[in-house]
């Protein structure tokens, strides 16, 4: 008895931090909704949903981070996490990236015009900043005893190798990542969600304690934008320009898959 009753606050704070990201998918959802049946046009449209996802994508995340770094009850209690709200940002973010590395492959694959991307791209960067300062702010409110408002303050370093090695895990990330949302256009939705989130669960526990494993420039931003203040070129190369390489390497091979296949049926038809 004695045992639990030490438990209990901390029960006590990692409920308000699930009620508080459950909260905000709520409500986020509800924006949503009011959004589609109330907003005319595309790009409006477009604009609010992707800022609406991101703002979300990052609030839990934020909270996540700081969960994760608590001791936990058991080892793998974080990685659930990952995956429970990885399953539900699937299941709740349909039709948004709040990634601008999913948004640059639609548009160079010829699936998005570029006046759309672009309200897409800004509306995440809007998105990820709005969803830090109201993370600062509600961490002011002093909810559980990690929130302490001084946190959003500080550089919190992710990056736990040299430089070269961080290039690489994050890119190689967003290269499994887009390839497994390219590959898995046919599978049914509600598996496609079950396995994107086992993957990015998976991701998280072999990067996460080198890099973060973020692999997404905007939620890089976000959770680290004091340290793109201090150590701009790195924080820049390591989580805008690594996943972009990734993305790149990956439209690549796309591109040449399809060359191979077009060669192919033109051999067969001679």
């Amino acid at each position: 008895m004695t045992a639990l009753r030490g438990l209990w606050p901390e029960m006590q704070d990692t409920c308000t931090s699930l009620g508080l990201m459950l909260s905000i998918v709520l409500f986020m959802g509800l924006a949503r909704v009011v959004t589609r049946q109330q907003l005319n046009g595309p790009m409006a449209h477009a604009f609010v949903l992707e800022f609406l996802a991101t703002f979300q994508l990052c609030f839990c995340t934020h909270e996540l981070q700081l969960l994760s770094e608590q001791e936990p009850l058991h080892p793998t209690w974080p990685l659930t996490l990952i995956y429970f709200f990885s399953l539900v940002h699937g299941l709740t973010l349909v039709g948004t990236s709040s990634n601008p590395c999913g948004v640059m492959m639609q548009m160079m694959l010829g699936g998005m015009s570029a006046e759309t991307g672009a309200i897409r791209l800004l509306a995440q960067l809007i998105g990820a900043l709005c969803s830090r300062y109201c993370m600062g702010a509600l961490w002011s409110l002093g909810l559980t005893k990690y929130h302490v408002s001084e946190r959003s303050f500080v550089c919190r370093n992710p990056i736990q190798v040299d430089l070269p090695k961080a290039v690489i895990i994050e890119a190689v990330c967003s290269f499994i990542f887009h390839s497994a949302l390219l590959h898995f256009q046919e599978v049914r939705t509600k598996l496609r969600i079950h396995l994107l989130s086992a993957l990015i669960t998976f991701l998280v526990y072999a990067g996460g304690s080198l890099t973060g494993a973020i692999f997404n420039p905007t939620l890089a931003l976000s959770l680290h934008f004091k340290c793109f203040d201090e150590a701009f070129l790195q924080f820049f190369i390591v989580y805008w320009l690594s996943p972009s390489l990734g993305k790149l390497m990956l439209i690549f091979f796309f591109n040449l898959k399809l060359l191979v296949a077009k060669q192919a049926h033109l051999l067969k038809i001679c």
